[in-house]
């Protein structure tokens, strides 16, 4: 049931006017994550983005849930081991779009010795409560097929478990479950500013062209990520001091190097590390770096000096050097982490920090710095745990809760995906197999929903390239607020490593084209 806000009247005219629980600036993890367990709670959540979904750092991240394993030379303990325990919840959660990956850590003489890295992995396998994902074991590279793609020194590693994520996806995931629990989620919609008005806060946003409007709420959530501190000094002009540190991290994409399903994790001599990782199954994804960002976090972007990084540390291991040639695309995003003090990028928390300003019965404004995109159901509830006692007493109530219901598409078993994809294909025979396991990995029972009734290929629409279908788009469109062909192409899919530029041209025209249609027949 949709949560009701109280509603006041406005000051000219008699419109009324809603005030919600919860105003939440961005549309990244963070906020699209406690949006979704603020309104399960009870609250009125109200969420503004001034760009698509996970447009920031969100879809730009290693698309891993892990614990982070060189993290426990740093000894942040607290955080290892809350990401590890999160690993198995939201695989449970969302089986779809996530599953697990098994890493291969070879050893590298001169590096980390060998009953160091045995250490890290027997605490990494025993303090996270894990359940499902299979142990740590030691690899004789000579003879595993895990091996073969290395040069020959490399001749023992060991293997863990961690697990994959369709990061932008999980953005979605959880924005689609606020909205069908009652919350109010806008994109393309720019927050201005705010005004704290004693009991509540008035929140002044704009939609692209249009006229800008006011938001009132009771709380305020700064989720806005690497933009978290203009945010404060500039926008709400508060006093509380901003300690961010903005981090870019960088990844390349090459053609498949290795066939076998399992990951690499390569220690590098400064101290590093970087993943190799099978990426959209014809590729390898090659990543990340870690240097300080300064500028506009929207104008991030892989420098030559990362490329050629990554390239030489790859080549590091694979008999086959990586060559910037190679490289078919890269990405790179900026981490607002909490600034700690910390001598270089690499050894910044990743641990979030939430900073409250609540002076005397004032409205409350909560900001969030740092988190991992592992923990970000836990950093929801940290959230909650802090405004809840500042809410009127009819909200002081539920704990959290999201750790056990599913996200949308993910209301089959946490190992029961390979009876889904046979479902698929049994329910729509003419897909081809590839396609079947795209759109069942996509969106998973909701599949179905989106294929309908379709009898055949036809059926589906117009093919736009790589098995995108006008079906498929205007489910987009509907259900998860895709309004352009990029947030198709590289946030709601990756299908953009396969289409042309012509192709995504068509894309947009058709999409402009629909959505013109929609608002005229609304």
């Amino acid at each position: 049931m949709k949560p009701e806000g109280e509603t006041i009247r406005a000051t000219r005219g008699e419109r009324m006017e809603q005030v919600f629980d919860l105003a939440i600036i961005g549309g990244g993890i963070n906020g699209c994550g406690i949006a979704r367990d603020a309104v399960g709670r009870g609250w009125s959540v109200y969420v503004c983005e001034q760009n698509d979904l996970a447009s920031g750092t969100s879809s730009w991240s290693t698309k891993l849930i892990h614990g982070g394993l060189r993290y426990l030379e740093h000894y942040e303990f607290r955080l290892v081991r809350e990401a590890l325990i999160e690993r198995e919840i939201l695989w449970s959660l969302a089986p779809h779009i996530i599953w697990p990956l098994r890493f291969v850590l070879p050893h590298h003489r001169g590096l980390r010795p060998q009953w160091l890295l045995r250490l890290g992995l027997f605490l990494y396998d025993h303090i996270g409560g894990r359940k499902l994902l299979p142990a740590t074991r030691t690899l004789d590279l000579t003879r595993d097929a895990a091996g073969e793609p290395l040069k020959p020194g490399f001749t023992r590693g060991f293997e863990y478990s961690d697990c994959w994520v369709q990061d932008a996806r999980l953005v979605v995931l959880n924005a689609m479950d606020a909205k069908a629990r009652g919350a109010t989620v806008e994109t393309g919609t720019r927050f201005v500013s705010a005004e704290r008005k004693a009991d509540r806060w008035v929140l002044t946003v704009q939609s692209g062209d249009g006229e800008p409007k006011q938001i009132q709420a009771r709380t305020l959530v700064n989720a806005a990520g690497p933009w978290v501190a203009e945010v404060l000094s500039q926008r709400i002009r508060s006093n509380s001091q901003a300690k961010v540190r903005l981090v870019q991290g960088s990844h390349i994409v090459v053609r498949k190097i290795f066939d076998h399903d399992r990951c690499y994790i390569f220690q590098n001599a400064d101290g590093r590390i970087i993943f190799a990782i099978p990426y959209e199954r014809e590729f390898t994804l090659i990543g990340t770096t870690d240097q300080d960002y300064q500028g506009d976090p929207a104008k991030v972007a892989a420098t030559p000096q990362e490329i050629a990084y990554l390239c030489a540390a790859a080549s590091e291991y694979f008999k086959k050097p990586v060559q910037e040639s190679d490289v078919v695309w890269t990405y790179s995003g900026v981490r607002p982490l909490y600034d700690d003090g910390a001598s270089k990028a690499q050894e910044a928390t990743r641990d979030y920090v939430l900073t409250l300003d609540a002076p005397g019965s004032a409205a409350p404004l909560l900001s969030v710095f740092g988190g991992k995109i592992t923990t970000y159901r836990r950093l929801a509830e940290a959230v909650l745990d802090k405004l809840g006692p500042l809410l009127p007493e009819a909200l002081k109530k539920p704990k959290g809760w999201t750790g056990g219901e599913p996200l949308p598409g993910g209301d089959f078993p946490v190992t029961g995906f390979t009876d889904l994809l046979a479902d698929v294909q049994k329910r729509y025979p003419f897909l081809a197999p590839a396609h079947a396991w795209r759109l069942a990995r996509t969106y998973g029972t909701r599949a179905h929903l989106l294929l309908g009734g379709a009898d055949s290929a036809a059926d589906l629409g117009r093919n736009f390239g790589a098995d995108l279908t006008e079906r498929e788009v205007l489910y987009l469109m509907k259900h998860e607020w895709a309004r352009r062909a990029e947030d198709i192409l590289w946030r709601r899919s990756k299908l953009g490593l396969h289409l042309s530029a012509a192709d995504s041209a068509a894309l947009d025209q058709y999409m402009a084209a629909a959505a013109k249609a929609a608002e005229g027949a609304a």
